[in-house]
């Protein structure tokens, strides 16, 4: 299992790669996929969306089908995605009656099929329809998780740079760009349990738990008409709280006594320690001073709680264990 190249292309190269990539895939490969297309206030793009889908499964002779989740929009786009797909098997609207976010709509349209490989495909159409064939080969080829890293003119680079250098450089993942279009074994998925946002950290999740992830560069293409949902200084802020706590559940979730004991118990060694310097100031040197006291009392409250803490979560994390094999031995 090769991994593929990850160079700049041109268009016609490009398009010559997908067409290579479409005649290496088998019939079951061509049938068993599902493109999952989140949209929320897309009515300006989601006829030509789902026009160049369309065209893109008739030119790549692709049999898979279309799950457009319509994620609350205010402005008709599942109406306008169901009129523009008439006559088109392929393509199933989902409707959630509020905005509930990416990951929810990933989730919904997971639920709705049977397909064993999921392709995410952002409905703004700053990606070619043309890529699904290319997904799809890496997928047959053996990969588990197939990223695509964004090559072209992008307005969020710097803040999509810093956050994917972070997320490398805690979860050691071996991609460059983790929030892209993507392509998965829905396995990956039933494994999982995602949280509001967390479709941004599905490639390190799947990681953590040894999928094989890989990546190869999708021309990104400017955005026809609309703005970004996913933009502002507080999604910044979301995000770094979402990749800390993602970090510490990866890291501790196992094992809870490893944070909460070994914190505990260094308080209570330094209240100790600060309990013997006062008692030595006070009966060698006859020198009392009452914040020591109160800073013994603090350290070994603190650190005693937290140790306590430890133990329940060491419970907390048994009985996770065990409902979980339980799981798998239903299943």
């Amino acid at each position: 299992m090769a991994s593929p190249a990850t160079e700049t292309v041109g268009d016609d190269s490009f398009l010559a790669r997908a067409r290579d990539a479409s005649g290496m895939l088998s019939e079951e490969t061509r049938r068993n996929f599902a493109v999952v297309v989140p949209a929320f206030d897309e009515a300006p793009v989601v006829h030509a969306l789902v026009d160049e889908l369309r065209a893109a499964f008739e030119r790549y002779d692709l049999h898979g089908e279309v799950l457009l989740v319509d994620d609350g929009s205010g402005d008709g786009t599942g109406a306008l995605a169901e009129e523009a797909a008439a006559g088109w098997t392929a393509l199933r609207v989902l409707r959630h009656r509020t905005n509930l976010g990416k990951t929810e709509a990933i989730v919904t349209a997971a639920r709705a099929t049977d397909r064993d490989v999921l392709l995410i495909f952002d409905a703004d159409l700053q990606h070619r329809p043309d890529e699904i064939p290319r997904f799809l080969a890496q997928i047959q080829e053996g990969w588990d998780v197939v990223c695509g890293r964004k090559v072209g003119r992008y307005g969020k680079r710097l803040v999509s740079s810093v956050y994917n250098r972070l997320s490398r450089l805690v979860f050691r993942v071996p991609v460059s760009d983790l929030n892209s279009i993507k392509a998965f074994r829905r396995s990956v998925l039933d494994e999982l349990r995602l949280r509001h946002d967390w479709h941004r950290f599905f490639v390190v999740l799947a990681h953590a738990r040894g999928y094989s992830v890989t990546e190869i560069d999708v021309p990104l293409l400017p955005r026809r008409a609309g703005r970004s949902k996913y933009s502002g200084v507080l999604r910044v802020v979301v995000g770094v709280m979402d990749l800390v706590t993602v970090w510490f559940l990866l890291l501790f979730s196992r094992k809870p006594l490893l944070l909460f004991g070994a914190t505990g118990l260094l308080l209570i060694f330094a209240g100790l320690a600060v309990g013997f310097a006062a008692l030595y100031l006070r009966f060698i040197h006859g020198w009392g001073f009452r914040p020591l006291l109160d800073l013994v009392l603090l350290l070994e409250t603190v650190g005693f709680v937290l140790l306590g803490f430890g133990l329940v979560a060491e419970m907390v994390a048994q009985l996770r264990e065990e409902v979980e094999d339980l799981k798998r031995r239903i299943e």
